[in-house]
């Protein structure tokens, strides 16, 4: 098996993996639910690559990326629910249809302000008819919180479901409000503590970062962007650390959490 720049080939290594006799156990051990976790991180790579500014890093994560794909629909093949080509097809059909101002038969043209209403109503026809062809007793309740797609991250869900759930009026109009509710949660994890109860404790940590997510959204921060600046400081702080042990030739191991907690206090304050 030798690399290629042909998609087909990408395909048949998969299916190598996947082969029962002559596979890959790992790879024959997966399944949609495994394998998603994966997915979701191979995209943050891509984002990453991204926000570095890193080319040739982003087309290896694409790649990644593109990986997880495949390895989607080849599981969807063997289950005999859909193949790569049928995947390649629905998104082409998509395209296509969503943008009739460029694939357009005649020659009418949409002016560029246009482009995103047309979007929308492409996305909602497409919607309704795809809750047309489900069963009457598996159409959900059409909620205002319909719309908001379960398969995003879940902070930028949480951002969604609450501009929607603003956009009839059910919200604080202070974001000292909100940051009473993060007391309240604070308080509640406490009690949880107590209780020694590890599923309400991780019950009552979502509560919080839901309210976190909250605040961010009133104050204007991108709750996503703002975890990963802290993610970046934390990096750095900790490296300090690293760094200042390491030039008295000393370990973390060594250290006491005193001690590394005022070496955390220095890096903070040379920022």
């Amino acid at each position: 098996m030798t690399p290629s720049r042909d998609i087909s080939r990408l395909l048949e290594i998969m299916a190598a993996l996947r082969t029962p006799d002559g596979g890959c156990p790992w790879d024959l051990e997966q399944n949609f639910a495994s394998i998603a976790p994966y997915t979701v991180e191979e995209a943050y790579e891509v984002v990453d690559a991204i926000a570095r500014g890193d080319l040739d890093d982003l087309c290896d994560e694409l790649g990644d990326l593109l990986l997880q794909v495949v390895f989607h629909a080849r599981m969807a093949e063997e289950q005999n629910a859909f193949t790569f080509g049928d995947v390649v097809e629905a998104i082409t059909a998509k395209m296509i249809r969503r943008h009739p101002h460029v694939f357009a038969d005649s020659d009418g043209k949409v002016a560029a302000s246009d482009v995103k209403g047309t979007w929308e109503r492409i996305k909602a026809e497409e919607k309704a008819e795809r809750a047309a062809r489900r069963p009457p007793e598996k159409k959900p309740h059409q909620s205002l919180l319909s719309g908001v797609k379960a398969g995003q991250p879940a902070l930028a869900r949480a951002m969604e479901l609450q501009r929607k759930a603003s956009s009839v009026g059910f919200d604080w109009n202070d974001p000292r409000a909100v940051l009473h509710k993060i007391r309240e949660e604070a308080d509640e994890i406490e009690a949880a503590l107590d209780q020694g109860d590890a599923s309400e404790l991780a019950d009552e940590t979502g509560d919080l970062l839901f309210a976190l997510v909250n605040l961010a959204r009133h104050i204007g921060a991108d709750p996503e962007m703002a975890l990963r600046g802290t993610n970046a400081k934390f990096e750095r702080r900790f490296a300090f650390i690293e760094r200042a042990l390491a030039t008295e030739g000393r370990s973390l191991e060594s250290a006491s959490l005193a001690e590394m907690d005022a070496l955390w206090n220095e890096a903070k304050s040379e920022e």
